[in-house]
């Protein structure tokens, strides 16, 4: 798997292999946190690779993650309907990964 097909938000599962399996990931399926050059931050990686890159992925259990080379990683889907807020602009992701700004709901009183 690419760099390019995988990217923040999107929900993936695990590779099994050796190292997944051994770390207890494989087949787990969780939500991108982000993305690394391992090399310059350290960070501990499943099977590192030599391409020097690694995707942070939050696990289904409340506060779990961990980085996997990218071949490890394969996309289940976009996460469409998921919702972020950046300032005052509420954005909604679409089933092709697309987001798409929304009118900001407000609750309570302003």
């Amino acid at each position: 798997m690419t760099e390019s097909a995988v990217s923040f938000g999107d929900r993936v599962r695990i590779v099994s292999d050796p190292a997944t399996t051994a770390a207890g990931f494989a087949g787990r399926v969780g939500v991108v946190y982000g993305w690394t050059t391992p090399s310059v931050t350290g960070v501990d990686v499943v099977r590192a690779s030599d391409d020097d890159f690694a995707y942070n992925v939050g696990l289904e259990e409340a506060g779990s993650d961990a980085w996997f080379a990218s071949h490890l990683v394969e996309l289940v889907d976009h996460s469409p309907g998921m919702e972020i807020t950046i300032g005052d602009k509420q954005l909604v992701r679409d089933a092709s990964g697309e987001w798409k700004e929304q009118p900001k709901r407000w609750f309570g009183r302003r």
